[in-house]
């Protein structure tokens, strides 16, 4: 096996990925999200939308946060979740919040998956329903024991009021340079599974688990399809999954079909990179992300579910 070419021909495809795929998209969405938050868009959504939320244990600041996660990309959150840590939050609703985020399909993959055949508007709807249980389930059950001491209450900061935006132009070249460092800053973990599934994928390590695993999967109604793009996933995160699907989709292996039954499963933060970064939010957030992952993964089961029944 060609160790030095595995690792260019990785290295490659990441860059690719992210400056050609995620960054344009990228640089729209979240240049729309920072005029709609200079424009006090956002806050009076949050204003309209908290009381409907308040039951599901979210606060004013989570409608931002699910915004950001929807629209945005997996990181985006973080500062949403930071503001909430300094603002003094309670350790109940952060870890609410930070469930809900776990358990969401993130904008940076979700819109390039649309080039795959991905139905965007039904894979919102199921991650956000997703979310909900998540949050639902973390705020009554999961994290029912920790302290509600805080700010449980829907408190509104604008974002935008630390942008220090001085017009249009200076709103979309800020984003434009956030959106360059989500996209650059995700190439060394992205080059880095991408190496390890083609070491793994080169060495026969694939097709053996296609061997070990198709039975038992079979018999279980799961498609095989799902092993790599799986093992990709929870190696380097959304992105690398959908990097191994780009391949298994120019090789003729996988479909739209197979794309959308699949999409509620492997694209939402819930992986090591993701947590990771979503932990730099804060020390309270650090603290908080077993209990958030607990809820996070029955909140991504239940979309799996739905989305193996009505996919396609």
């Amino acid at each position: 096996m060609d160790i030095i070419g595995t690792i260019m021909a990785a290295g490659r495809s990441a860059v690719e990925l992210s400056l050609f795929t995620l960054l344009p998209v990228m640089v729209v969405m979240l240049s729309i999200m920072r005029l709609a938050e200079a424009a006090g868009l956002l806050d009076r959504l949050t204003r309209l939308l908290a009381p409907l939320l308040r039951p599901f244990g979210l606060t004013g600041l989570s409608v931002i946060a699910l915004l950001q996660v929807s629209f945005v990309s997996f990181a985006a959150p973080v500062a949403t979740l930071a503001t909430m840590e300094r603002q003094g939050v309670s350790d109940r609703h952060l870890a609410t919040t930070f469930a809900m985020v776990l358990a969401m399909g993130q904008a940076n993959v979700v819109f390039p998956m649309a080039a795959l055949g991905l139905d965007i508007g039904r894979f919102i709807a199921i991650s956000m329903m997703g979310g909900l249980v998540a949050a639902t389930l973390t705020y009554h059950v999961f994290a029912s024991r920790l302290s509600r001491d805080g700010q449980s209450d829907d408190t509104l900061v604008s974002l935008a009021a630390v942008e220090d935006a001085r017009g249009v132009l200076a709103i979309i070249n800020r984003a434009g340079s956030e959106a360059f460092r989500i996209a650059t800053g995700s190439i060394p973990i992205m080059a880095l599974s991408l190496s390890i599934i083609a070491g793994v994928r080169a060495a026969g390590g694939l097709d053996g688990l296609d061997w070990l695993l198709s039975t038992p999967l079979d018999r279980l109604g799961i498609d095989p399809r799902l092993i790599a793009p799986t093992l990709s996933k929870y190696l380097g995160g959304g992105v690398a999954a959908l990097s191994a699907m780009a391949t298994q989709e120019a090789a003729g292996a996988i479909d739209a079909e197979f794309v959308n039954r699949a999409a509620d499963w492997l694209v939402h933060p819930l992986d090591l990179p993701g947590i990771a970064i979503l932990t730099t939010a804060g020390s309270r957030v650090a603290k908080l992300w077993v209990v958030a992952a607990v809820g996070a993964s029955v909140g991504i089961f239940v979309r799996a579910t739905v989305g193996m029944f009505i996919g396609g």
